[in-house]
């Protein structure tokens, strides 16, 4: 047992290298090279930053979430911009969903949905932060380098191989106790608390989705397969999931308080969307 869980851990964990490796390399190049040109770039994408994050995320992969939280724990891209990514975001739903033949129709109207609500949701946190404040002060991108005090000056790559493998033993060891306490519990015993639960099914499917690794939307992805839950149920809980890039959150991002809050304004979202369509599905 322990042997297969820390097989799977490791797996998981260097699927996400290259991922991190070309993020900490084009941040290092940014913080390197560009110098003051770099506001102006990111003040001008900004505003476009939910659609496109939003757009990405859609595909079937664990790593784009763990990029946005990177950019975002270095202020490259806006908040609005990372929940948009967080939601949007589906892990291995799309490979399971075409491995067992479900219908294209079905497929795009899940994709289109986290999309819709990743990019409305994105644009409209950015545009609540610009009301409150005002005149949002610019921030200038955060140096990794003197965050982390690790001597940037012997070089880019040797800095962007030290930042790589520092969050990638990080997130190894969080995705081996995330496995043992998964199979300690038991796919089937998650599944019976979801049964003949129709409003608090996504409430506690965004408590799944919250699990930080790609376990997450394979269990409801299976659940929904086999009829256990509704699709309100499913959309909430991948609404939700983000992937390893809580974790990375939790890692790089200044600030506990901040971070939960985060965490708590993304699983509300995604509950809430869970819910009205539940209730819709009701009246109908």
């Amino acid at each position: 047992m322990i042997h297969d869980i820390l097989l799977d851990a490791m797996i998981d964990s260097i699927k996400l290298l290259p991922f991190l490796f070309i993020t900490y390399l084009i941040m290092e190049y940014i913080e390197h090279k560009t110098k003051n040109k770099t506001k102006e770039i990111v003040t001008k994408a900004g505003k476009y930053g939910p659609f496109i994050g939003s757009a990405l995320g859609i595909f079937p992969q664990c790593g784009f979430s763990v990029v946005a939280t990177n950019l975002y724990a270095a202020r490259v891209i806006t908040l609005g911009t990372l929940i948009a990514v967080y939601l949007s975001t589906s892990d291995e739903m799309l490979p399971i969903f075409l491995s067992e033949s479900v219908p294209i129709p079905t497929i795009l109207m899940i994709l289109g949905i986290k999309f819709a609500v990743g990019m409305v949701a994105g644009f409209g946190i950015d545009l609540f932060i610009r009301w409150k404040y005002k005149k949002i002060e610019e921030e200038k991108i955060i140096d990794i380098c003197q965050k982390e005090h690790c001597h940037c000056e012997h070089g880019i790559i040797k800095s962007t191989v030290k930042h790589t493998l520092n969050v990638f033993l990080f997130i190894l060891l969080v995705t081996i106790v995330i496995n043992l306490v998964i199979h300690l519990i038991g796919e089937e015993t998650i599944s019976n608390i979801l049964q003949g639960q129709p409003i608090l099914g996504p409430v506690i499917a965004g408590v799944i989705g919250l699990i930080p690794n790609c376990a997450s939307s394979v269990i409801l992805t299976q659940m929904y397969l086999e009829n256990v839950i509704s699709l309100a149920t499913l959309i909430s809980g991948l609404l939700v999931g983000a992937g390893v890039g809580l974790v990375v959150l939790f890692k790089m991002n200044k600030g506990i308080k901040q971070n939960i809050k985060i965490v708590m304004l993304l699983y509300s979202i995604g509950v809430i969307v869970g819910i009205a369509m539940e209730l819709i599905e009701i009246v109908l």
